[in-house]
């Protein structure tokens, strides 16, 4: 596999758009238009991944990290240069990444089965990989809230194989985990979701959504109420049944617009899907490959990095991303 590059060199099936609006981009409700630039449209920044994910901005030196996690690597793209390095080899497997209110690097491991912080001094901290003296399975995607508590999803597709981890078998149930800052105590907040993936929380962080990868007949988008004291979640629901397309990884903007990643080999389907806090499908950006995963990014958060399959792409939009969302 060669290392990821730059987007000056193209593959087949990306094309970028030769004029504006990019028709990659459709509006599927009035209200996506005011999301539209028109005059932005869809880059493709880095290619020569196994499978990409866990996208990841820091602000404060201008780069993007993102997980190659087959190819046992973290990279990292220069908002500046467009350079594309090695930002961490081997990863661990590393899936999910974000950063706490330190700005500190978190992310989920699943050939450690784990959940670890890097610290300035570029020392890794493991801050939980089991639970009631069991191991954890494989920690998938991460979030921060703004009490500093980090909430994670632990399904098992890490160790189902030794192509994302290692094959092993699970100890414990798939859960949905917060790990308190100050005592360092985790708790299960969702339990019973069949394959828990992907979750951000609303902007004012009374709804906790989750991708529940593995729903019968079809994955979901689910939502829960956050309790006033901000450690609990009660009246779980469907929020999206996604029918024949494949939630993942998702990101909430400013609005409470929920900017999916989608698709599973469909033109029709590939890309990413937007959802309005009602939860209808109001935009669409459509990308070659089936994205896992996404974030903001960019001096003013304004910038949506995709993590797709083989390849990371970048749009302009009219919005950021909610802090914690």
């Amino acid at each position: 596999m060669n290392e990821a590059s730059s987007h000056t060199q193209e593959r087949p099936g990306w094309r970028p758009a030769s004029y504006y609006p990019d028709p990659a981009i459709r509006a599927l409700d009035p209200r996506f238009e005011k999301y539209w630039l028109k005059l932005s449209a869809v880059e493709r920044l880095a290619t020569g991944l196994r499978w990409a994910e866990g996208p990841v901005w820091f602000g404060d030196g201008r780069y993007l990290l993102c997980s190659d996690i087959p190819n046992q690597r973290i990279i990292k793209w220069e908002e500046e240069t467009g350079a594309v390095s090695n930002f961490r080899k081997p990863s661990n497997f590393a899936n999910g990444n974000t950063r706490d209110r330190q700005g500190r690097l978190v992310t989920c491991e699943h050939g450690g089965r784990r959940v670890t912080r890097t610290e300035h001094d570029g020392e890794i901290t493991v801050l939980m990989d089991q639970f009631n003296g069991k191991r954890l399975n494989s920690p998938n995607d991460v979030v921060v809230k703004s009490d500093g508590s980090i909430w994670f999803t632990d399904p098992i597709f890490g160790i189902l194989g030794n192509y994302e981890g290692y094959k092993s078998e699970p100890e414990i149930d798939m859960n949905v985990y917060r790990l308190d800052p100050v005592t360092r105590t985790a708790a299960v907040v969702a339990e019973g979701v069949l394959g828990p993936n992907g979750l951000a929380f609303s902007p004012d962080e009374k709804i906790l959504y989750l991708i529940e990868s593995r729903g019968v007949p079809t994955r979901k988008i689910l939502a829960y109420d956050v309790s006033p004291s901000g450690d609990k979640l009660s009246n779980k629901r469907v929020f999206v049944d996604a029918g024949p397309g494949t939630p993942d990884g998702f990101r909430v903007d400013i609005d409470g617009n929920l900017w999916c990643g989608w698709g599973m080999g469909d033109p029709e389907l590939d890309g990413v899907v937007v959802f309005a806090p009602d939860g209808v499908m109001i935009g669409r950006i459509a990308l070659p490959e089936r994205c896992a995963n996404l974030c903001f990014g960019g001096v003013k958060r304004n910038r949506l990095f995709m993590a797709a399959s083989q390849s990371i792409y970048a749009l302009y939009v009219n919005t950021q991303g909610a802090v914690g969302g």
